[in-house]
Order: structure tokens, then sequence, then C-alpha cells
């Protein structure tokens, strides 16, 4: 009977001596929970699936960073909940295929989904937000449209929580300001 190990563990043996054990270890333990997590953000089954398959992907080959003062699942959620954001910018594998195909159609008139999101991707909330600073989005991001605590935001974005309540203080101070 093999002895369970800490996140910590498992995550410097995958470093440390590619240990495919202790990677699909740390996959059941947080795999599932990504998954749950990222649908809360996207309603695309398909895509959260290769944003999950993506975030352990990074953490396989390396490239997704972990430090040790850092809560596992914090990390995971970052390097995921960026993924997705990637994603549903269209730089992901799927963004790429579309915008491939979109130009082989040549289509005259937009559809009306293009439409629709046009007129809320330029509407005033959304000139708004994108006036904001990348670290005032950032926490809106967390505390708004992810729901997280502002514990949870603060681990998540690698911030005290102090500062994620004066961040999201100044994002709504200046939205009202800019919606008014």
């Amino acid at each position: 009977m093999s002895e369970t190990r800490s996140d910590g563990e498992l995550l410097r043996a995958i470093a440390a001596d590619a240990d495919r054990r202790a990677f699909e270890e740390l996959y059941r333990r947080y795999a599932p929970w990504l998954r749950a997590r990222l649908r809360g953000r996207c309603a695309d089954v398909g895509v959260v699936d290769d944003v999950v398959q993506e975030t352990f992907l990074a953490v396989w080959r390396g490239k997704a960073r972990y430090r040790e003062d850092v809560d596992v699942a914090g990390w995971l959620w970052r390097v995921g909940s960026r993924r997705l954001v990637d994603a549903l910018r269209g730089d992901g594998a799927r963004g790429r295929l579309r915008q491939a195909l979109a130009r082989l159609r040549h289509r005259d008139e937009a559809s009306a989904e293009e439409r629709v999101l046009a007129g809320v991707e330029h509407g005033d909330l959304a000139g708004a937000l994108v006036r904001l600073s990348p670290e005032l989005r950032a926490v809106l991001q967390a505390t708004v449209i992810d729901g997280l605590t502002t514990r949870e935001a603060a681990v998540l974005l690698g911030i005290p929580p102090g500062t994620v309540k004066t961040r999201a203080m100044r994002a709504r101070k200046q939205l009202r300001e800019a919606l008014a």
C-alpha cells in the first residue's frame, strides 16, 4: 500500500523526475475540481476539457512554474483560468481553427450572434472595463465573475487579502465614474 504524498511532493516529483505516477495522482486529485470551476465560467464542455488538458500538460512539461509558498489549488486555478481566457479569446487551437474557417467562408454579413456580441463588446460597460488597469480588472474578474471570496481571490492572484479589497473598491469607484 503506497502512502499518500502531499501536493508539493507530487509537484517536485513531476518537475525533477517526470514521475508519471505523481502526475496521475495530481491529475486525479485536481482535474475534476478544476473542470467544475472552469464550467462555471464557460458553458462549452469541449473548451473546458481542452483547457483542463492544456493546464495539466503545462504542469507535466514544466511550463507552469509552481512556487512552494503557494496553494496548489489556487495555482492550478490561476494557470487554468488564464488558459481559458486565451481559449475564449481565440488564442487556443480551437480559436485558430475557427478563425481559419471563418476566413475561408468569406461571409458578407455578420451573423446575429456576432452582431449581439459586438454590441456587448463595444457597449459602455465593456469600454469601462477595458479602461481599468489589468490589476483592477483581475480582481473584479476573480471576485465578481468567478465569485471567489476575498481570501480565494488573494490566493489566485498572489496578493494579500487587503490588496484585493482595496483594488475591488478602486475598480468599483472607477466603474461608477465611467458609467455615470
